[in-house]
């Protein structure tokens, strides 16, 4: 399926879907304390999204530090971006979306299986490690130029 198709579905459910559940729990709590608990979700997002994101920015210093590439930390700094604009969405559904987006071992765990699946890790204590998944084959080592020998 085309992304613009899969982005024209989202952009026509997801709306429908939270003006669905705002009725529906306006129904049962009141109409007042729905607007309240939305605001309040919001509110409680920013407040968890700032305190993770510090703790991730934390964790990409050390990483750093260590000479390392804070892959895994980046990509948590996205997940913590997508999370914020769900929880500032008015609703329950991006808010829950949101809300799965903070718990730190799902969303590590969902990092993970995307890095393994899209990208070669290379075992870093071999550098002439080769890695064959099915679709490309890498193969770890170094080359340097003579200069004796000028390229072709």
């Amino acid at each position: 399926m085309n992304p613009f198709h899969i982005l024209l579905i989202l952009f026509i459910t997801v709306p429908l879907l939270e003006i669905y559940l705002l009725i529906q729990v306006g129904g049962v709590i009141g109409a007042l304390p729905t607007v309240f608990l939305v605001v309040f979700t919001a509110v409680l997002g920013v407040f968890l999204i700032r305190r993770q994101g510090l703790s991730t920015m934390q964790r990409v210093q050390a990483t750093i530090a260590q000479g390392e590439i804070p892959a895994v930390e980046m990509l948590e700094g996205t997940f913590l971006l997508i999370s914020g604009a769900l929880l500032l969405t008015p609703g329950f559904f991006t808010d829950t979306l949101g809300f799965l987006c903070l718990v730190p071992p799902l969303r590590r765990h969902l990092i993970l299986k995307f890095l393994e699946k899209n990208i070669i890790v290379k075992n870093p204590g071999d550098p002439f490690h080769a890695h064959d998944d099915g679709r490309r084959r890498t193969i770890e080592g170094e080359y340097w130029r003579d200069k004796d020998h000028p390229d072709p």
